[in-house]
């Protein structure tokens, strides 16, 4: 590709980039009024959380396919503009717990409509199972992205994975309905 493809290739990813950032904007809000009431129907919960867990690893991928897009296309050819890109392993991890950390944030604030300090334990730890198998999902999407080694068959295994995790998810929501309704 000629230097002028590549530009008009990364702005156009930058745009379709924030598109569908307002778009997930749009979902994540509706999702969360209307989580609480699907969770009467755990096949649907399984399918609306799987859903939401998809569109956000998409974004996530699509966000860092820019980042990436960006750094090879605009950033002079210094070691420390590509310092993201040759340690992709150590930036997933720390990518990765800063998406779980505002994830468990997000979630606790679902109880009383804000961060309760006294609840932080208890969300932590119920979450936790969740947290695992979502954080490795999240992790193999942004090394893959970053080292630039996604294919079709990687993100079918990290979408298999959020299916999962969307399981696990609601199975532990309906435990904790069950035992609080004991």
């Amino acid at each position: 590709m000629s230097e002028k493809k590549d530009k008009t290739h990364t702005v156009m990813l930058g745009l379709v980039f924030l598109f569908f950032l307002s778009l997930a904007y749009v979902e994540n809000t509706s999702f969360f009024i209307y989580i609480r009431d699907s969770f009467t129907n755990p096949p649907l919960a399984i399918v609306l959380v799987f859903i939401h867990n998809v569109l956000a690893i998409s974004l996530i991928m699509l966000g860092m396919a820019f980042y990436v897009e960006v750094v090879l296309t605009f950033m002079p050819k210094r070691r420390i503009e590509y310092v993201v890109l040759q340690n992709p392993t150590i930036f997933a991890v720390v990518f990765t717990v800063m998406i779980l950390t505002i994830s468990i944030l997000r979630a606790s604030t679902l109880m009383k409509g804000a961060v309760d300090i006294g609840n932080l334990a208890f969300v932590i730890l119920l979450s936790a199972p969740n947290a695992f198998v979502e954080g490795y999902g999240i992790f193999q999407a942004i090394k893959r992205t970053l080292s630039k080694n996604l294919t079709t068959r990687s993100m079918g295994a990290i979408y298999f994975i959020f299916f999962i995790a969307a399981i696990v998810e609601v199975s532990f929501v309906q435990l904790l309905l069950w035992v609080s309704a004991k």
